[in-house]
């Protein structure tokens, strides 16, 4: 009985690494190529991917690649329905854009990654980032992975990152994993934190918590603009971005002192 628990439990997992990988390639992959990054035998996946073609949960396109599947989106529409806090934070999110006219995003928490889970694009000159909707990094490269965690009791905070915290591209990320749980808690209790270059070069991400009744923080609103912009616009933006947190809070049932 332990041995088919076990053979069920390893299956479930290995399906999962699959689509876990399919999301954050973010296009369709050949069975040896996830054989490959999975380090599974290809024959293993190979009956596992096809098991999950005749579910729906994975389909296969018109090269022979493997995709996700249909019913996947059944699933997380029916997750995000229940999510209130994001239909609310969703509707800020629109309208903090149309105040400060810069790119938008709502981020959440990802076990040691932050997930830009949706997006305004901004409309105050040409400006692009590599962040759009799904895009998942780790926590300590910006300043909504570090509210993330801020609500945490600090030896939770400082395991988060002392387990994945990770270098960014630009180098400029903290790593530290004392100093990031001391600025995650600050920034949380400050209800703003701000981050320039860390996770892309000449970007700069200004962010506010959203808080369940219960304190926690399962979602951040961010503006996203480019560093040159900063000095002019840093107290509009930081101002506007706490406000829009705030009504998504008041919205759910969380007054404010």
């Amino acid at each position: 009985m332990t041995v088919q628990k076990r053979g069920r439990t390893s299956g479930i997992d290995r399906a999962l690494q699959i689509l876990d990988i399919l999301t954050e390639r973010h296009g369709p992959m050949t069975g040896y190529q996830l054989a490959k990054v999975t380090g599974a035998p290809p024959s293993t996946i190979y009956k596992l991917v096809e098991e999950l073609i005749e579910r729906s949960m994975l389909v296969r396109t018109g090269d022979d690649r493997i995709w996700l599947g249909p019913r996947l989106m059944r699933y997380g529409l029916a997750y995000r329905a229940r999510m209130s806090a994001f239909g609310e934070a969703e509707r800020a999110m629109f309208a903090l854009n149309e105040r400060v006219r810069e790119m938008v995003q709502i981020c959440a928490r990802d076990e040691g990654m932050m997930q830009v889970v949706a997006m305004a694009e901004g409309s105050a000159g040409p400006f692009r980032v590599t962040s759009d909707v799904g895009t998942r990094v780790p926590l300590n490269w910006t300043a909504s992975g570090r509210l993330l965690v801020g609500h945490l009791p600090d030896r939770a905070r400082l395991e988060v990152f002392r387990t994945h915290a990770r270098p960014s591209n630009t180098g400029l990320a903290e790593t530290d994993p004392d100093r990031l749980a001391e600025i995650s808690r600050v920034d949380f209790v400050d209800g703003l934190s701000v981050q320039i270059d860390t996770s892309e070069d000449q970007v700069a991400c200004i962010a506010a918590p959203i808080r369940d009744l219960d304190g926690t923080c399962r979602l951040t609103m961010s503006v996203v603009m480019p560093k040159h912009r900063v000095q002019e616009k840093f107290d509009l933006v930081a101002r506007e971005v706490r406000a829009a947190a705030r009504d998504v809070e008041r919205s759910l049932g969380l007054h404010h002192g």
